[in-house]
């Protein structure tokens, strides 16, 4: 979805520089997926309330709350229908049954107790709260949807960390309902008779005090960031994790991750290099450029060496999402384009920076909202022990049918893995027949 939103963009830029219109001409197809979520917190010094919409997000990331799980009773229904097995056979399957019995007893979460556990009030300690002078003081907070996008993906929290720190698949089937409804979720707001906390400045509750100091200029190790991720958490939050610990120590991320997940600034994006600074000094380098946006940037997108997103950078001043549109726009002749930027043309630079600034004054097409009436429409499983091995299967239902797509094969579905899937899709049940007249 970040390399579409990209590609979206870079045709923004070329539609504006022909003189078009760069807002509403081409869409953004993140857009489709985009939700809010409103956190409501209350100081426990002195009752006032204080509410906080996030940015965006496309994936609602789930906790699976083992303490709910059940062992169901296997089901007999098939096998009584099945015709009797003669005794001897009896006896020599007797013995491998009950090993495979005492193997197969997998607990049972529902899908409602991870969506309770989602949006189940907790304590964030060590908050800071404007009005009291910035004084320290715990909250209580739950999460609600701020909006309901057409397509919502939910990600499962399916990994752990083992005893020797490596993550492992945690064995559990997940009780999936083809419908849900979410509307009982849905953020109504500030409410009439709330104390509510004034706004001191127009500053937000701070993040807790482990988080607030922390420069986001701290180097980040990508493979680090991919084995947290590999976990099912957000890049923002293991961003955050890394940029907490020291950049690289998985063990002491990962326990930071489990203690503050649920704090509501954790799956905010962290502030830019040099948003609030001069480029050149945020980042220590003669270029101004931040080393970790350059990795990042060639990790996400993944079609561009480090010289050229770092010639990129240069040229947006530091800014990752201005130097993605610089390099997508100038695909074309890219070494061309970076060797006008070394010579230092000043036609060619200008021209360009004139067009990113334009792109990145762009008002965003507002995300959608509707019913919070669900169906299911696709998953994606993973067939393997750890993130480390295996293979990833996805199934779609099409004209009322579940396809499977592995790798080249595809075929019809009579037993799609509902329970054991590690991504699931829903469509919100009043856009089905109504396309986005946008897209």
């Amino acid at each position: 979805l970040d390399r579409a939103e990209l590609g979206a963009r870079s045709a923004r830029l070329a539609n504006k520089a022909n003189g078009g219109d760069d807002s509403a001409s081409v869409p953004v197809s993140s857009n489709l997926f985009s939700f809010k979520t409103e956190t409501r917190l209350v100081c426990s010094s002195d009752g006032k309330i204080k509410y906080k919409e996030s940015a965006p997000e496309t994936i609602l990331n789930l906790r699976i709350p083992m303490e709910k799980s059940k062992i169901l009773p296997k089901e007999t229904a098939e096998e009584e229908d099945r015709p009797p097995t003669p005794p001897e056979q009896k006896r020599q399957k007797s013995d491998d049954e009950q090993e495979d019995e005492k193997e197969k007893k997998v607990p049972t979460v529902t899908f409602k107790d991870c969506i309770d556990a989602w949006s189940a009030s907790h304590t964030i300690d060590d908050c800071r709260w404007p009005h009291l002078g910035n004084a320290v003081s715990a909250a209580t907070a739950h999460s609600r949807f701020g909006n309901f996008p057409r397509y919502l993906i939910v990600q499962m929290q399916r990994y752990e960390l083992g005893p020797d720190w490596v993550p492992k698949k945690i064995e559990v089937n997940i009780e999936m309902p083809h419908e849900f409804d979410l509307d009982e979720l849905k953020a109504k707001g500030p409410q009439d008779g709330e104390n509510i906390a004034p706004e001191d400045g127009g500053n937000d509750v701070q993040p807790p005090a482990s988080t607030a100091g922390v420069s986001p200029q701290q180097t980040i190790d990508e493979g680090a960031l991919v084995q947290l991720m590999d976990m099912g958490f957000s890049m923002n939050g293991c961003k955050r994790a890394l940029t907490t610990v020291g950049g690289s120590d998985v063990e002491a991320a990962t326990n930071w991750i489990f203690e503050h997940n649920q704090d509501p600034d954790f799956n905010d994006p962290m502030p830019e290099p040099g948003a609030s600074a001069a480029p050149a000094a945020a980042s220590g380098a003669g270029d101004g450029v931040d080393e970790a946006t350059v990795m990042s940037l060639v990790e996400n997108l993944g079609c561009f060496t480090a010289d050229q997103v770092r010639a990129a950078l240069k040229e947006a001043n530091g800014a990752a999402d201005r130097a993605a549109d610089w390099l997508f726009s100038h695909m074309d002749d890219l070494d061309g384009a970076i060797a006008a930027l070394v010579s230092k043309d000043s036609t060619s630079t200008s021209g360009s920076s004139s067009a990113m600034n334009a792109v990145s004054t762009a008002t965003p097409l507002p995300v959608e909202d509707g019913s919070g009436k669900y169906t299911l429409v696709g998953l994606i499983s993973h067939i393997g022990k750890n993130t480390g091995s295996g293979h990833y299967v996805a199934h779609l239902k099409k004209d009322g049918k579940w396809v499977i797509f592995n790798d080249e094969k595809v075929a019809l579905s009579e037993t799609p893995p509902f329970q054991h899937a590690y991504m699931y899709l829903f469509q919100r049940n009043d856009t089905v027949g109504s396309p986005n007249s946008s897209y």
